[in-house]
């Protein structure tokens, strides 16, 4: 069932997404609290992680001794965008290991994503789901959405979507976002942003909780990323507010909303994984022009994305255009100050004659309209 909500309707429908049991948050919540929410005394454990985390970090070993005679085996190759060949090597691994019910992800979106696919074709072979435990590492919100997929052959994104699919757990625990690359780290807040800004437009977000505490999240991302710059790993308190804004940019959009989120969003999809550049620089380079792509787009959408002008340090002027132009520019601005190496498509090797084909993705599922020449000129000025 879709829900009834319009993009400025004060009635609606939302429905609470029925896989995540707990929310942890806090330094050592994993070691705390994860064994506790294993299904049984005897479960069997697979970790599943990238190859960065378990070659060049102490956190893989970290929860296989955590995890002590549960553990069952790790699988750490899984690439940026989760390759359809690493997944499915994975998905073969975890269903040779006799006896797992449980799953750990460790790391960003692409092990999340690969956690929930594992899960699903657990499912479809043996009839029933894996626990989905996961501790993240970045700020991508993988951990927010029961969705997940994979990156066929040809650079394009597969995804499939269940309720039983999605985490049961979540630890946001501070010491394992400590190896997190400075880079990476701000650049997927800058992802949890997108999530953030684009419920403001989306057509059937609800009023409450998801544009509620969008407007929180936003707030925080713009106090906390410019912090996270200066001190990042090393103040945990700022490390957690960004987890939870992460988490409440996405978290409790419902389990019934309708559609993808937006255009940034299908811009990041488009760019991402035909063209290997992370998801949080693709945020980078798209939102803020977005945002004032869709505030010209309607007074409806102007009005909703002004609301927004507050949580990113702006002053209302009661010009719904003009304060909702100012939001975008913020965006741009926060993101410039941020000092991430974002670069243009060129600098990243991709020819201006792939815009026709970026193009054609990013409006897959969106009515054709005046906007789509305005997304061609959006993402030639990405050159």
């Amino acid at each position: 069932m879709a829900t009834t909500s319009s993009i400025e309707a004060l009635s609606g429908l939302w429905q609470l997404s029925r896989n995540l049991r707990n929310l942890y948050f806090g330094s050592g919540c994993g070691e705390k609290h994860l064994l506790g929410l294993l299904p049984s005394p005897s479960s069997k454990v697979a970790i599943i992680t990238g190859t960065s985390l378990a070659t060049e970090t102490p956190l893989v070993q970290r929860l296989e001794t955590l995890l002590g005679k549960h553990h069952n085996g790790t699988i750490s190759s899984i690439r940026q965008h989760g390759p359809v060949d690493d997944v499915e090597r994975a998905v073969e691994d975890v269903l040779s290991q006799d006896g797992v019910d449980t799953i750990v992800s460790l790391g960003g979106g692409s092990p999340i994503d690969t956690a929930k696919v594992i899960s699903l074709r657990c499912q479809q072979k043996r009839g029933t789901f894996l626990t989905h435990l996961t501790i993240p590492t970045t700020l991508s919100a993988a951990e927010c959405t029961v969705g997940g997929g994979y990156t066929d052959a040809d650079g394009v994104k597969t995804g499939h979507r269940a309720p039983e699919m999605g985490v049961s757990a979540i630890f946001y625990d501070p010491q394992y976002a400590y190896h997190t690359p400075k880079d990476l780290w701000l650049s997927t807040g800058v992802r949890a942003l997108d999530h953030a800004v684009e419920c403001m437009y989306h057509p059937c977000a609800t009023e409450v909780p998801w544009k509620a505490l969008s407007l929180w999240a936003v707030s925080e991302l713009f106090d906390c990323l410019p912090k996270a710059r200066d001190t990042h790993p090393h103040d945990e308190d700022v490390t957690i507010r960004l987890f939870l804004a992460a988490y409440a940019s996405s978290g409790l959009k419902g389990e019934n909303i309708k559609g993808g989120m937006g255009l940034s969003h299908s811009l990041g999809h488009a760019l991402g994984s035909p063209y290997g550049i992370p998801h949080g620089i693709t945020s980078c380079m798209t939102l803020g022009k977005v945002v004032r792509l869709k505030a010209h787009e309607s007074p409806q959408n102007a009005r909703q994305i002004g609301r927004l002008l507050p949580a990113v340090g702006g002053r209302p002027t009661g010009d719904d255009l003009r304060d909702a132009l100012s939001v975008g520019d913020m965006i741009i601005g926060l993101v410039d100050t941020l000092g991430l190496e974002i670069g243009t498509l060129s600098a990243r090797g991709i020819s201006r004659d792939e815009t026709s084909i970026i193009a054609r993705r990013a409006l897959v599922g969106f009515e054709k309209g005046v906007v789509d020449a305005q997304v061609v000129e959006l993402i030639q000025s990405l050159f």
